[in-house]
Formats: C-alpha cells, sequence, structure tokens
C-alpha cells in the first residue's frame, strides 16, 4: 500500500534543517553458520523506524559461502539531523530465492541512531540474536559517507583474452573495484554482473556515485580485480591492475583506453608472462545525479492546487455527521488534509498564491451542477492566500452551495494539467504542480479519470488523493500505480506513477506530521523523475 511506503522528506528547506544524503558500507565478520554442508550465504536488510514500525528501505546483494562478508551494494540514506532515525540492519542466510525474510535464517541484528553512525564515521557493534543474547561471535561494521558531491560516473567495460580457468570450460569473469580506505585496506566499491563461458567479456554499463568510486578524487589509485565466477564462493583470480578516474576519462566511444590485467604471481614466476588478458574501457562519462533538493535549490516551485469534493454523499455540512460539518475546535477530516499538505508544500512556493477547487455541488444563482469551480466564486482569480486563504475560502462557501454529484475527478485533474503543459514550454525546470484531491468516495467518471491521470504522467504533475470517511476506496488504489502501471481505457499506458493515495481515517489517532509524510512520500522522487526523464538539470546548475 502507498501509505505504508517510508516517508521522503519533503520540508523546509533552510538552515533549521539538515538534509542531504548519507551512504552507509555494510561489513559482516565471524558470521554464524547456518548451512550444514557450506557456510552461510549472508544478505544483509536495511530498516528505518517509522512510527513506531521497521519499514524496510533496502537489501544487499547475497555474499555466497562467505562468514565475513564485505557487501558491495550500499545503503543510501537521507539524512534529517532535526529528526532521530532509528535504523535495524539485520543479516540472513538465504535460504530460498523468496523474498519474504521468514523464508531465511537470521544471523543477527544490530539497531542505532543514524546519527550515531554518522558522529562516528565507522562503528563495529556485535550482532544480536531476538532474545537480546550474541549473536555467536558475529559482528558488523557500519561506515558512513556523506554524498554531498552528486557527481555519478558511468562506465562501459570489456575484457580480451582473459586466462582461462575453468578446466572444461572457458572462464566465468566478473570485475571488482576497490578504492583504498582510511585503514590503508582496499575496500570494495562495485561488483559487476558474471559474463558466464567467454574469455572475452562485455558488461553491462554501470553507473557509481564518484565519491564511492574514489572520494571524489579523481587522480586518486583505484583498483580492479578481474576474478573467474565458481558457484561455491572460491572465486579465481585472474590479474588485476591500478588506475586513476582520470586514467578512466580517457576512454572515449571511438577510442576505448585497453589496460594490461596483471596476475603478479605469473609475473614473477615466468619471464615471458605478458599480462592475463586487456581489460577495455569502452567509455567513461562524468554526469550529475541531481536530487529533490537540488531542483528545489536551483528555484523550481511546487505549484499546489486543492479539489474539494462536494457531492451529496458527504451529508449536510450543518449536521455533526456530515464530513463537511465544522467541529467546536474548528476543523473536520478536510481541513486536516488541507493543512498537513498544505503547510509543507506552501514553503516551496514563492507566492503562496493556490487555486482552491470544488467539484460536484450545485452553484448560485441557477444551481446548476459544477466540476470545476473556485471555491471564493472567481472564476478568474480563484487564487487564495497560503494554507489559511484556502481554509476562510472554504468555511465561507459551505452555506452558499448545495451539495449534488456525481463524483468527477477528471475536469480538475484536466483543469491543472492545461496549466502544467504551458510550463513545459519554458523548457527549463522552473514549476511543477500538485493537486489535492479530497474526497468521499467512489469515482463515477473512473474512464476519463484514468485517461486524464495517463495524459498528466506525461507532465511536470502530480496527483495526491486523500480519501475522507469510511467508504471502500478501492477505485483509489486503483489509480495509485504502486502495484501496477495505470492504463488508459484506448490501452495507453501512464509513463511514470504520479498518483498518492492515503485513506484519511489509517490517521486518525497519530500525529499530523505523520499524515503529511505519507501524503508526501513519493513525490521527490516523482518531481526528480520527471525533469531527469525531460533532461532537465536543476536551473542553476554547475556542469560535472
Amino acid at each position: 500500500m502507498a501509505y505504508t511506503m517510508p516517508p521522503t522528506p519533503a520540508g523546509p528547506v533552510g538552515s533549521q534543517y539538515c538534509v542531504c544524503k548519507v551512504e552507509l558500507s555494510i561489513c559482516g565478520q565471524n558470521l554464524l553458520d547456518r548451512d550444514v554442508t557450506s557456510k552461510s550465504d549472508p544478505f544483509c536488510v536495511l530498516f528505518m523506524e517509522v512510527n513506531g514500525k521497521w519499514v524496510e528501505l533496502d537489501r544487499t546483494e547475497t555474499a555466497v559461502n562467505n562468514l565475513n562478508p564485505a557487501f558491495a551494494k550500499k545503503f543510501v540514506i537521507d539524512y534529517h539531523f532535526e529528526e532521530v532515525q532509528k535504523l535495524k540492519f539485520a543479516l540472513f542466510d538465504q535460504d530460498k530465492s523468496s523474498t519474504q525474510l521468514y523464508e531465511h535464517d537470521f544471523l543477527g541484528e544490530f539497531s542505532c541512531t543514524l546519527g550515531t553512525i554518522v558522529s562516528s564515521k565507522k562503528i563495529t557493534r556485535t550482532l544480536l540474536l531476538g532474545n537480546g543474547k550474541p549473536a555467536g561471535k558475529g559482528m558488523i561494521t557500519v561506515a558512513a559517507q556523506e554524498l554531498s558531491d552528486n557527481r555519478v560516473i558511468t562506465l562501459s567495460m570489456a575484457g580480451r583474452k582473459l586466462d582461462k580457468k575453468d578446466l572444461f570450460g572457458k572462464s566465468d569473469p566478473f570485475l571488482e573495484f576497490y578504492k583504498p580506505g582510511d585503514d590503508g585496506k582496499w575496500m570494495l566499491v562495485h561488483r559487476t554482473e558474471v559474463i558466464k563461458y567467454t574469455l572475452d567479456p562485455v558488461w553491462k554499463p554501470f553507473t557509481v556515485p564518484l565519491v564511492s568510486l574514489c572520494d571524489g578524487d579523481m587522480e586518486k589509485l583505484i583498483k580492479v580485480v578481474c576474478y573467474d565466477y565458481d558457484s561455491d564462493g572460491g572465486h579465481d583470480f585472474i590479474g588485476e591492475f591500478q588506475t586513476s578516474v582520470a586514467r578512466l576519462c580517457e576512454a572515449q566511444d571511438a577510442s576505448p583506453l585497453e589496460l594490461e590485467c596483471i596476475n603478479p604471481k605469473k609475473q614473477k614466476k615466468k619471464k615471458s608472462y605478458k599480462n592475463s588478458g586487456i581489460i577495455i574501457v569502452k567509455s567513461c562519462k562524468i554526469t550529475r545525479d541531481f536530487s529533490f533538493l537540488d531542483y528545489i535549490l536551483g528555484g523550481c516551485q511546487l505549484m499546489f492546487t486543492v479539489g474539494i469534493d462536494f457531492t451529496a454523499s458527504n451529508g449536510n455540512p450543518q449536521e455533526p455527521s456530515s464530513l463537511h460539518y465544522i467541529n467546536p475546535l474548528g476543523t473536520n477530516e478536510y481541513l486536516s488534509a488541507i493543512w498537513a499538505v498544505g503547510q509543507i508544500i506552501q514553503d516551496y512556493d514563492s507566492d503562496k498564491m493556490f487555486p482552491a477547487l470544488g467539484f460536484g455541488a450545485q452553484l448560485p444563482p441557477d444551481w446548476k451542477v459544477s466540476h470545476e469551480f473556485a471555491i471564493n466564486f472567481n472564476p478568474r482569480n480563484p487564487f487564495c492566500s497560503g494554507v489559511e486563504g484556502i481554509v476562510q475560502a472554504y468555511s465561507a462557501c459551505l452555506p452558499h452551495i448545495r451539495f449534488y454529484g456525481p463524483t468527477n475527478f477528471s475536469p480538475i485533474i484536466n483543469h491543472v494539467a492545461r496549466f502544467a503543459a504551458q510550463a513545459t514550454q519554458q523548457e527549463t525546470a522552473s514549476q511543477y504542480f500538485i493537486l489535492l484531491i479530497i474526497t468521499d468516495g467512489v469515482i463515477s467518471d473512473m474512464d476519463e479519470t484514468r485517461h486524464a491521470v495517463v495524459q498528466a504522467s506525461k507532465l511536470p504533475m502530480s496527483i495526491i488523493i486523500v480519501g475522507v470517511g469510511n467508504a471502500d476506496f478501492a477505485a483509489m488504489e486503483f489509480l495509485d500505480g504502486d502495484s501496477r502501471v495505470l492504463h488508459s481505457y484506448t490501452g495507453e499506458e501512464a509513463v511514470r506513477d504520479i498518483v498518492q493515495f492515503v485513506p484519511f481515517r489509517n490517521f486518525r489517532n497519530v500525529p499530523k506530521e505523520t499524515l503529511a509524510k505519507a501524503v508526501l512520500a513519493e513525490l521527490p522522487q516523482q518531481v526528480v523523475q520527471y525533469f531527469k526523464h525531460q533532461n532537465l538539470p536543476p536551473i542553476n546548475s554547475e556542469p560535472a
């Protein structure tokens, strides 16, 4: 479900917020041996505590037959100075291909805050079992690095005439990339996939943060090691070489860079030894991997619009049973949703003027039904000043309209989409539109709404739907494409998932910040995904 996703940061940008990315590298030592005929095949799972529950964020790869694994896959987390971010690292022995953790043997876990890791830079701790006792002699080391450098390096690698290591066939080569650690030892940064049965492999291009590969220092020596893969984990060494990113960058599409892969033992033994094959750098490109914060700091404005459901199923607003009834505390579920989302998004809009629209009501003086009306009754200027302005306009309009129906979403989605389409003509990452629809029930124009969402997925636009009341919201789950790609009635697929649905009832008895985080969980990645797809960098970005 969308609303159990871990919250992604979307708070005010300023000195009181420390928002940056932290990369965590994980190693295990002396892990429990759960396999009878061989050693454990460990993998590490990272959890973060969200609202008192552990939510899985990511997993490493599985290290075959290895009780002292150094995982190549890194965990990247947004670090918030103003929040206590509780993390749990749990290690498991992979027994089956299942993604369900209970299918695998538990090897121990360790919990702490991200602040503890960051302030120490590197910590080694005892792994504990569920009963709080040590998991044998098992230890875990977590090293943190700030990813303030957003440059990434994309390498396309191949090999030629590598040494044959398999008795009855060719080698199964893969590469490992290392950088020097603070302790003087080589630290694993990346491992390529295995290419089976060949001495002339061509690996898939891969991208890693430049900070990961060389700490952002293009002259720093890095080591590349070539192995022949063995399923028992005892990989055969083919050869290695040392180089730098600056040297790798000499490779161009038209003129690849060739580096000799050397086996030092063979080199010592044989005078005639040349090499154990050639590693070819087909291309090397350095670009910037922009984050949500990069776009916001670059001047991108979030344009916020509210759409409010005034259909008859909400009940008479004068009666306490109505979802639009404003209680003695001056609130209801509609207002709570407007406040929760609006108070965060308004920080990203410089003029803080927000259109507020209603649908499903009959309007004076002729009492015609409208599915797209300004709740301040000023169609030429539907803007409200800040979230307070929306709340005032909402309260003021309630006595003057008649709740009716049906519940049509598509007119308001298309309304915002028209403005988003205009913004694309600027061809800059300057505006992104967010439509918050608050509704009590079932959509009447589902086909038209699906079509509108699919068309809007091509635009700088996201849709947040908050369901109030206790209705069946299955149709909303359908629009939220977390589990499947949304299709229009014409069969056209949504380019990306732009709908985030949450039922308000899940958040009635929790702090209001919780609703805001859940509602905005997917928004930063949707903003970044759109601008990247359009090849639009932040407005004030430097070249890589």
